[in-house]
């Protein structure tokens, strides 16, 4: 059976596109994929049927009629992965640049959890359902680094905990625009969604509480190679807080300069080191991954 979702556009949401306000709203439901319902007239403002450019205003009143799922296999898929260590417990990934986590709709196949189907068969936590099986965190499709998968219930509920708790090392590197004077600067700035842009994060007041702990690596003439800490995990956090010290990501697609002359895909930004309390032992335990080639040849390249 379809589902009807109604929203009223609020006055900080005028001027968004159809598509975009209802991207926003819908959390994981890709932007594609809702221009697609607005396309098979599944989408109505104040009554009316209206394209995906139609830009909304306040007090309109948006209906969307979304399909009912079809019965969804998540496939197993035999894609490369780069295993760090593995257990009957835990898998740590090096998830590489341009790989999306988890299936959405609209796009359920090459994901990391279609390769973690194909290797571990059915041993994953189910805790998230069918799509995110063994899926405790994410990091963002253009972001590469260390994610930890759970193959068990008991370990992903450890795991979640610890996240919750804040007790779990996350460590990033990342190139940033400019040079950063301080050594080490702690930013401590509330995120929550842009009121100009329902698609991006921005620092906001009210947004959730979000503390991040940068430190310089290496300074070059117009870049700052740089480490960061993540105290709490909010969406984009690192990439929001590097901009709000006037220091955006490299090639950030979202948050950085459009000119871009390394021509990546996507920020430079690696997950590189990760430690947790192992859920069975009860001991801490540490990874860390090496620098990716893309980011090593940007380094060289800067030097």
């Amino acid at each position: 059976m379809d589902e009807i979702r109604e929203f009223l556009v609020l006055e900080d949401e005028e001027g968004d596109r159809l598509d975009v306000y209802l991207s926003s709203q819908l959390g994981d439901m890709s932007r594609s994929y809702i221009q697609k319902i607005i396309k098979d007239k599944k989408v109505k403002v104040n009554g009316k049927e209206e394209k995906a450019k139609y830009l909304v205003k306040e007090d309109d009143k948006v209906i969307i009629e979304i399909p009912a799922p079809k019965l969804l296999e998540v496939l197993p898929q035999d894609i490369p992965i780069d295993i760090v260590y593995e257990d009957n417990d835990v898998l740590i990934i090096n998830k590489p640049q341009d790989m999306v986590v988890h299936p959405a709709p609209g796009n359920y196949e090459n994901t990391l959890v279609n390769a973690i189907i194909y290797h571990c068969k059915d041993k994953l936590s189910s805790i998230n359902g069918v799509i995110r099986p063994g899926i405790v965190h994410r990091i963002d499709k253009d972001t590469s680094g260390l994610l930890m998968i759970a193959k068990n219930n008991n370990s992903h509920n450890s795991l979640a905990e610890q996240l919750k708790d804040h007790s779990i090392t996350r460590e990033y590197e990342f190139i940033c625009h400019g040079v950063v004077k301080e050594d080490k600067i702690t930013v401590n700035k509330p995120i929550g969604r842009n009121p100009k842009d329902r698609l991006k994060m921005a620092v906001v007041p009210g947004g959730k509480n979000a503390v991040t702990h940068f430190e310089v690596v290496q300074r070059f003439e117009n870049f700052t190679h740089m480490r960061a800490r993540l105290e709490t995990g909010r969406t984009h956090q690192i990439r929001v807080h590097a901009l709000s010290i006037n220091h955006p990501l490299l090639g950030d697609p979202v948050y950085g300069p459009k000119n871009n002359k390394f021509k990546t895909n996507g920020q430079t930004l690696h997950a590189k080191k990760l430690g947790f309390i192992h859920p069975s032992t009860n001991e801490y335990v540490e990874f860390d991954s090496e620098l990716p080639n893309y980011f090593k040849h940007i380094i060289n390249k800067l030097k």
